[in-house]
């Protein structure tokens, strides 16, 4: 069986690994105040080109935005997401639990616009009514796509208009770094949010994300709501150790790996095309939505593991692949052999 259900269905990149074995008998403070977590945070301060940015140690990417909307709002605010965006849809009311909702805009192409924005801001009348506090984003989008320096400027300017906290889920924030066309940098995204995340669970990491705050208001007290929202991990160092070894160097593997991932996707995303597969979305990064016959995507699921991305409509069924840090070429060409041959092609 070969997996493309998730990013994050194998373990860490071995050297990873080796890093966590090399220091496995150190003894060091914990919580996320050890030497690790501060050389890490070293690098992360360096690659995005600011000193005064807060780097916090999280344990993964819900705790992460549970953590940073409910430390930055105020009891009675919401926040702006896409109706597909992950705080939404996939976090299973984690962020109303901390008494904040969230409210949804239409995407498109499952981004936000400022359009949206806009729309959003309406439904604020008064203290009646819940006061919009913060903008949501997710980099790729829950869709594959990314957001360009041009349209993250206009929602910054949009934030600042309405007063919103602009807050980016990097889950994937290596692939959309390095999808073909891509102008969005690390520097850009420290510049233009007041937060926003580089994930490891989805890049070669066992688990963890690096999140950085550029906006020292929501930075005020930030461990002790860390705590609150059980994202402190007791051993904290293994999340340091983990972006020590990704970030490190001239050309950190953690770019590379996500290279590698966006390569691997558009080796299926080229093969299925070629033999007139439709697609749902536009992705450029590792995610692949073709939509297939029903009775292709029934075959298939005994060699491939993957999501049914939305149910059967007109005998057609849109499904997700995902490549991660472990999937090889031939894999993905196994994939398009394979359709091609249902197909009949």
């Amino acid at each position: 069986m070969i997996s493309f259900r998730s990013d994050y269905s194998q373990g860490a990149h071995p050297a990873v690994m080796e890093a966590l074995m090399a220091t496995n008998f150190e003894h060091t403070d914990g919580y996320g105040i050890d030497r690790h977590c501060a050389a890490a945070s070293d690098i992360i301060k360096k690659l995005v080109g600011r000193d005064d940015v807060s780097v916090h140690m999280i344990t993964g990417g819900t705790p992460c935005n549970v953590t940073v909307i409910a430390s930055a709002l105020r009891p009675y605010e919401t926040v702006i997401a896409a109706r597909s965006g992950h705080c939404y849809f996939h976090e299973t009311g984690a962020v109303e639990a901390t008494g904040h909702r969230v409210t949804t805009v239409p995407p498109v192409d499952g981004k936000v616009t400022p359009e949206g924005v806009d729309f959003a801001m309406t439904e604020y009348q008064d203290e009646h009514t819940p006061k919009p506090g913060m903008l949501y984003l997710s980099m790729p989008s829950e869709i594959g796509t990314v957001y360009t320096k041009a349209e993250l400027e206009a929602l910054r300017r949009k934030c600042d208009e309405y007063g919103l906290y602009l807050y980016l889920d990097g889950a994937r924030l290596g692939a959309a770094l390095t999808a073909a066309g891509c102008d969005v940098t690390l520097p850009d995204l420290a510049a233009l949010t007041d937060a926003f995340y580089i994930g490891g669970t989805k890049n070669g990491a066992l688990f963890g994300e690096a999140l950085v705050i550029a906006n020292p208001a929501i930075d005020d007290h930030f461990r002790w709501m860390i705590k609150r929202q059980c994202a402190m991990l007791a051993k904290g160092r293994l999340i340091g150790v983990q972006f020590e070894a990704l970030l490190s160097g001239d050309d950190p593997l953690y770019f590379r790996l996500a290279r590698r991932e966006n390569e691997t996707a558009d080796v299926i995303r080229r093969g299925l095309a070629n033999l007139g597969v439709a697609f749902d979305g536009t992705s450029p990064t590792n995610q692949v939505f073709p939509i297939l016959p029903a009775k292709v995507v029934k075959e298939l699921k005994r060699d491939f593991f993957f999501y049914e991305w939305a149910g059967e409509k007109d005998g057609m069924i849109p499904i997700r692949l995902v490549t991660g840090w472990g999937t090889t070429e031939d894999e993905a060409i196994a994939f398009v052999l394979r359709v091609k041959e249902l197909l009949g092609k």
